[in-house]
């Protein structure tokens, strides 16, 4: 564990924090992409199959046990509340969050995850399809928030919170790269991670204008 890999857990965590507690406190998911919900949602799922047969010789492995457990959690409790509870499940405008993903991400990148894998198993074809898939789950929600134009405060933060923790990564595995004489590269990881850091490069120049001006944050139409 170095201090890349666990400042990104916590702002992974954090950004979970951030949107419920924009829920609970607005009563309302105004703003928020249930599809992107959904596939960070089947992400978690397909990655962390691993829980059920988990190894804890040691508290790195208690710790990311805990972790996926929280993950899969929060996101189950997300897509939830949009999709059955009140008053959350009125205010969400499905026309708007109009992004086809079980179309356009899902199935792509299970067909992709055929096609290129590490290994031709379940388990591995599995979670390819997860890297694959989390390098752009985010694309619903910056759809959706590009057809609002300004950006609440409070989703403005969850979405950077969601960015900077892969790009935290990327300089976790570079840093694992240059200092663990045992650690492999896997250029899947690598490219589906610089993917999804990119997806967020427009963003993340909005937000810091929109700190340093401290206005509310607007994106371009």
């Amino acid at each position: 564990m170095n201090i890349f890999r666990f400042s990104a857990d916590m702002l992974h965590l954090a950004s979970f924090f951030i949107l419920l507690l924009k829920m609970l406190k607005s009563k309302s998911v105004e703003g928020i992409s249930l599809k992107t919900q959904e596939l960070y949602l089947v992400v978690f799922v397909t990655r962390y199959l691993d829980l059920f047969y988990f190894n804890f010789s040691s508290s790195l492995m208690i710790y990311n046990f805990f972790m996926k457990l929280i993950y899969i959690g929060a996101a189950a409790g997300i897509v939830y509340y949009i999709r059955f509870k009140e008053p959350w499940k009125t205010t969400y405008k499905a026309e708007e969050d109009s992004f086809l993903h079980w179309k356009f991400a899902v199935a792509p990148c299970a067909v992709l995850a055929l096609i290129i894998n590490r290994e031709f198993s379940v388990l591995e074809i599995l979670w390819t399809f997860s890297i694959y898939l989390e390098a752009i789950a985010i694309m619903p929600q910056l759809i959706l928030l590009q057809r609002y134009g300004n950006v609440e405060n409070v989703t403005a933060n969850y979405v950077f919170a969601l960015g900077a923790y892969r790009g935290l990564y990327l300089l976790n595995w570079i840093y694992r790269y240059n200092t663990e004489f045992n650690y492999h590269s896997d250029w899947i990881v690598w490219i589906s991670g610089a993917v999804q850091t990119a997806l967020y490069c427009d963003f993340f120049y909005y937000y810091a204008m929109s700190k340093y001006y401290n206005k509310t944050m607007a994106l371009p139409k």
